[in-house]
């Protein structure tokens, strides 16, 4: 039976009958499973929040409003700083608090107190981390008084939320735990929140799985053949963010203006020899790793750009975001306005957009007088380093140190609690500790002649900003606060990890952008291998100066666009990074608006939504010419292949083209390059006969071939078929006997000889991949049918007993979009087709008249299964529709559907 074409089918009946109509047929099901218990309608209703009426909230000096518009986003209005935060506290707990339990839990190591056994392992890696302890320096030692207020009084909210709501009247998760344990919330605390930036700069971390990556390559390819995978990025092709600019050599100042010099600045490169194999444990521990934000690597990115007044209808600037991340139920996002009454002293907020449950604040959005938006910086933040331990301590710098140890305790529910030793050197945590394979890491590691006896193996320790205490989250803050573009460069001063590009615009008319971040200097090495950590050559030397970080203010071009193409050129003193996403999104977005704005065109809000689902790609409109002019003899695949005659290269989910080309894409990769990775970075569980890694014997001795199957999710394999790998066949296309192109004989199998038996083979395995998932008929074929997007909750939708995940999740959605375009509906090549990355919210604010702005969430605001805001956003989300956003108090008032009153 075909997959639905847009979503689930709509209900015949809205509103509170259809709801409980709805809810009778879980119960029955649930009941006919006979898992021995019986849960009634008020059990799975029990925590749904109260939205109208008058409730009682300790601590307020004031009342406070709560008005909820059609789709249940809240917009709260007080009169102090400290009431409109207990309040959002408050409410973020009534829709999500089952998110910010698990999050917080998951910050802190403590998963294995909810979920058992199953997490001690992951609780093991990031207890090794430490960020709840890091989140604490920094509440202790960093923020301001009035960051530490703010975060009181939300806590306090949360807690009189907790007070008054216990297992299912808090979620229906606790009714489903409460099966397994007698588990129950403990009170929320400021560090809390804190914590959570660090699971976001985990998995905004830089390049830490590129340097993987490289490293494990190197059991099967040469520097030079790992370099061909990793190439250069096209400067000449696809623009920087900022255009030009220089670093004053004197005063380390940024001026945008300015013309650099003739030579390009930076680390020196690394040494790459033969690759330690045994990184491949330390990279399957890191898949396991909750990634709350999407798979990191190549996909997560995100979105923004902001064309100035001078080229818009509105004569005011408009500015978009849509940051890329992982479709998951809820969605990570949660919609909401903050707002004084009267703002002044004692009440400084009038601000809405985007927040995280859990997180007090706005972290994108707009107030009375800017509007920010975020993309990945992508900045490399992150080094490992190889040591040389004993028992005792490990060498630096020719002379043994002891290590820097702390014991921790992880509780089990439902079994013994067990203690870890974590063992940090002056680089940092040892993760090579935290899984009984990782002893041997660095057997045969990538160093050069004079170091040290490897013994057993080096130890791999890891260097990452996020682990020195910050002031991130006064910055958020000071965003909020923010009246004009001082206020705003000042802010992202403090905006430390994870580093982000920083988009502007104000309601006088203004545009910019900011990198901001805390991005370090080395010494030798440039981060794309591990570094020898004995070697006081390859450390830190400091960061680079604020002050030199880069930034535009009302470029003469009108417009800026982030899309985590590479910040500068290459002229840039500093190493921010050698792996910059390659600018396909952020090129294409580029020419959109230039196609818009040339001879005096100008670029409405409706212009915007339309580039925000613009699904064209790049590496079709690259490869088709080629695939076309094949002489396909076999009629069965040649009809396929002449689905892209004429093809305009669009990915609409009802496309039969996009559907076949995708399938190529896949399977060109696959044979040039997929089934010639070392297993670590090949999909789990598929097999290759292929010649041993250390066979250095003929070619064409095929009686040396052994069975290896792939060891990595399929999520995060290689090839994964992003912007990297666009650029890769890029540089080999117009060289048919590229060796890339090439593949091994075998028996039965022999090999390929060039490019078009490749392309041919590739055209010929898609036909059949198509024709065993979606039917023989290449008619019925649709890019939609096979690119499905599916809502998983991240808990006992991923891993419950399989009743409950049916309760929890929601999908499938038949999808347009695709890798690297700017609707960014990734998929990994490797893994298969499903959707692993979306634009988890769009946003454009009109900065003439902030209420004609327009939003949409991927989901909805309430994280209770079977509220009527569980995902009542979705299908418009997957049309393109953006929601009207209201912000001023006429309007929200206009739009309002339900008002709570909190009082003291």
């Amino acid at each position: 039976m075909p997959a639905n074409k847009s979503g689930p089918a709509p209900k015949k009946k809205k509103g509170r009958r259809g709801r409980l109509v709805a809810l009778m047929v879980v119960l029955l099901l649930v009941a006919g499973i006979g898992f021995g218990a019986y849960w009634s309608v008020s059990t799975v209703r029990a925590s749904f929040p109260e939205t109208t009426g008058a409730l009682k909230l300790p601590g307020l000096t004031d009342p406070v409003d709560v008005v909820r518009d059609a789709n249940g986003i809240p917009q709260i209005y007080a009169d102090t700083d400290q009431d409109l935060f207990r309040a959002q506290g408050y409410v973020q707990a009534q829709d999500r608090f089952w998110e910010m339990d698990v999050r917080r839990h998951m910050t802190a190591g403590r998963l294995s107190e909810m979920f058992g056994k199953s997490q001690v392992k992951t609780d093991e890696f990031l207890r090794t981390l430490g960020w709840h302890e890091v989140a604490q320096k920094e509440y202790d030692t960093k923020l301001s008084a009035d960051t530490k207020k703010n975060l009181q009084a939300y806590s306090a909210g949360v807690n009189a939320y907790l007070k008054e709501h216990q297992g299912s009247a808090l979620s229906l998760e606790y009714a489903a735990l409460g099966f397994e344990n007698d588990y129950k919330p403990e009170k929320w605390t400021p560090v809390d929140s804190v914590a959570w930036l660090k699971a976001m700069a985990w998995d905004l971390r830089g390049n830490m799985q590129e340097e993987i990556d490289r490293a494990l390559m190197a059991s099967r390819f040469t520097p030079a053949q790992i370099d061909q995978l990793y190439p250069a990025y096209p400067y000449q092709r696809n623009r920087p963010i900022v255009d030009g600019g220089a670093v004053d050599p004197a005063t380390k100042e940024f001026d945008p203006k300015a013309t650099a010099g003739s030579t390009s600045a930076g680390s020196p490169g690394a040494a790459s020899a033969r690759v330690h194999s045994q990184l491949s444990a330390l990279s399957t521990t890191l898949d396991k790793i909750p990634a709350l934000l999407g798979p990191n690597g190549n996909g997560i990115g995100s979105n923004s750009w902001v064309v100035s007044g001078e080229h818009t209808t509105t004569g005011k600037p408009l500015l978009a975001n849509d940051p890329h991340l992982a479709p998951q139920m809820p969605s990570l996002w949660y919609q909401m306005g903050l707002h004084c009454r009267t703002t002044g002293p004692k009440c400084n907020y009038d601000v809405a957009g985007f927040t995280f449950s859990g997180m007090p604040g706005v972290i994108i959005g707009h107030n009375q007088n800017i509007s920010w938006g975020m993309t990945n910086l992508g900045a490399d933040v992150t080094d490992l380093y190889l040591e040389k331990i004993n028992a005792d301590g490990y060498l630096y710098d020719g002379k043994q140190q002891p290590f820097v140890t702390r014991r921790e305790t992880i509780k089990v529910a439902g079994d013994e609690s067990r203690q870890i030793t974590v063992r940090a050197t002056n680089n940092g945590p040892i993760v090579s500790d935290r899984d009984d394979e990782l002893a041997g890491v660095g057997k045969d590691a990538p160093v050069a002649n004079g170091a040290p006896d490897r013994g057993d193996g080096y130890a791999v320790s890891l260097r990452w900003t996020a682990l020195d205490p910050g002031k991130t989250m006064d910055a958020f803050f000071e965003i909020n606060r923010s009246k004009d573009w001082t206020d705003f460069r000042k802010a992202a001063a403090d905006f430390e990890v994870p580093s982000q590009n920083l988009i502007y615009a104000d309601t006088k008319g203004n545009i910019g952008y900011q990198a901001p971040g805390k991005i370090p200097v080395r010494g030798k090495g440039d981060g794309s291998y591990p570094a020898p950590g004995w070697d006081p050559a390859y450390q830190w030397t400091g960061y680079i100066p604020q002050s030199a970080l880069p930034y535009e203010y009302n470029p003469k071009r009108g417009f800026i666009v982030t899309a985590n193409q590479a910040v500068t050129d290459e002229k840039y003193p500093y190493l921010i990074t050698k792996d910059w996403g390659y600018g396909t999104r952020s090129q294409r977005i580029n020419d959109l608006i230039e196609s818009k704005i040339k001879d005096g065109g100008k670029v409405s809000t409706d212009d915007m939504q339309t580039f925000q689902k613009d699904n064209s790609s790049e590496i079709a409109r690259l490869l088709t010419p080629y695939l076309t002019k094949i002489d396909i003899k076999d009629k069965y695949v040649r009809d396929a292949q002449q689905l892209l005659n004429g093809w305009d290269f669009t990915q609409e989910p009802d496309s039969a083209a996009a559907a076949y080309f995708n399938a190529v894409w896949r399977n060109t990769l696959k044979l040039a390059f997929g089934n010639k990775m070392p297993k670590e970075l090949r999909v789990q569980g598929q097999c290759l006969y292929v010649r041993p890694a250390s066979d250095t014997g003929p070619a064409d001795d095929q009686n040396k071939l052994v069975r290896e199957c792939g060891q990595r999710a399929g999520d995060t394999a290689q090839p994964d078929g992003g912007d990297r790998w666009y650029e890769v066949v890029r540089n080999i296309l117009d060289d048919p006997n590229n060796a890339w192109w090439k593949t091994e004989d075998r028996p039965g199998h022999p090999g390929l000889k060039n490019r078009d038996q490749l392309l041919a083979q590739a055209m010929k395995d898609a036909r059949y991949e198509l024709t065993s998932q979606l039917g023989k008929n290449i008619d019925n074929w649709t890019w939609g049918r096979l690119h499905q997007m599916d809502l998983t909750n991240q808990t006992l939708g991923k891993d419950g007993p399989g009743f409950l995940q049916g309760l929890f999740n929601r999908g499938p959605w038949n999808l347009g979009g695709g890798e690297a375009a700017v609707d960014a509906t990734g998929w990994n090549a490797s893994g298969g087709y499903k959707v692993t990355w979306v634009p988890s919210m769009r946003m454009i604010v009109n900065l003439a008249d902030l209420d004609k702005s327009r939003w949409i969430n991927l989901t909805g605001a309430s994280g209770h299964a079977y509220d009527a805001h569980y995902y009542d956003q979705t299908d418009k989300w997957a049309k393109g529709e953006l929601l009207p956003w209201a912000f001023g108090e006429d309007a929200v008032k206009k739009a309002g559907k339900e008002t709570l009153t909190l009082s003291p």
